[in-house]
């Protein structure tokens, strides 16, 4: 048995020595695109980074505008053949004046996690992502698209919403309680005619 044994050891080695295949030892550790000390970074596309979102925008204008207009029309009376134009004045005056205030004041602060979908010549990074949430039955969707530097993101793989750039910030909604805030359609359509 023994024989048989350390012979078809013999036979399976010389037939590995022969047929030209290595023997390799294999490590523990798997190679990986991250060093043992690089910062974990999105670089590529398709890795993922967290944008900080803390927007805040406040607009004020006030106008005010007035416009007046006389004017003063005297006819003598006709004389010859236009004998029958009795004498006339005529005077016209307008007036216009408007004022008006607005003030609008957005503040928005949140995170929002999205993809590198290309990395351009110069390394900077265009990101794109969607988050979407839903309470009671409405729909809540923030989407944002911009362009990122490798340089801004930090060793936690974040980047603040200020530090991107030609960004697409869009807030929207569905669903019962935001359909109740918009106008009804033949209130838009009064509101457009008048």
């Amino acid at each position: 048995m023994l024989k048989k044994v350390l012979t078809a050891i013999l036979v399976a080695s010389f037939l590995l020595s022969t047929s030209g295949a290595t023997v390799e030892a294999k490590s523990l550790w798997v190679d990986s695109q991250w060093g043992m000390f690089a910062d974990k970074k999105a670089r590529d596309v398709g890795d993922i980074l967290t944008i900080i979102i803390n927007e805040s925008t406040t607009l004020n204008a006030t106008k005010s505008r007035s416009n007046t207009k006389d004017a003063n029309v005297n006819l003598g009376a006709g004389t010859g053949i236009f004998h029958f134009l009795a004498a006339a004045s005529a005077n016209i005056s307008d007036s216009f004046e408007a004022d008006g205030s607005a003030r609008d004041t957005n503040n928005f602060r949140g995170r929002i996690t999205v993809t590198v979908v290309e990395v351009l010549p110069n390394d900077n990074m265009i990101v794109e992502g969607t988050q979407s949430i839903w309470q009671n039955r409405d729909e809540h969707k923030i989407t944002l698209r911009g362009i990122v530097r490798r340089a801004d993101v930090t060793a936690a793989n974040t980047v603040p919403s200020t530090k991107v750039a030609d960004a697409t910030l869009k807030f929207d909604g569905k669903g019962p309680l935001n359909a109740k805030q918009r106008q009804g359609i033949l209130t838009q359509i009064f509101n457009f005619l008048f």
